[in-house]
């Protein structure tokens, strides 16, 4: 089972490296201010995930950067995902705001959250 998965996994990365989206573009004082919008947010992620894929190539469309931790390169983010965010599941997105710390899970509601932001 772990070679299947491993093998679809670089099945998925290499139609998402030959099928890249293309970004949207903005002035550099409209990204700056984008990026402004978007700190304190980290996305949880594997590199094959297709969900994460999924949440990655709606970020490059939509001109999206905010810190990628991939939770298998790093345990460290593994561990804080789990023991603050509650679960292992990705993709997994952080949201900072002051003191306060929100863990949003799915694909769909992350997209949905991110597109919100940068509206």
């Amino acid at each position: 089972m772990k070679v299947i998965r491993w093998i679809l996994g670089r099945i998925i990365l290499l139609l998402n490296a030959v099928f890249s989206p293309k970004s949207i573009k903005r002035s550099p004082d409209e990204q700056a201010a984008v990026d402004q919008k978007l700190q304190g947010l980290h996305l949880y992620q594997l590199a094959a995930c297709p969900f994460c894929v999924k949440v990655r190539r709606a970020m490059k469309r939509n001109g999206i950067t905010i810190g990628l931790r991939d939770i298998k390169a790093q345990p460290e983010f593994l561990d804080e995902l789990v023991s603050e965010g509650g679960s292992r599941k990705v993709p997994c997105l952080r949201i900072s705001e002051g003191e306060n710390v929100k863990w949003l899970y799915e694909s769909n509601d992350i997209i949905r959250y991110l597109e919100q932001k940068v509206a």
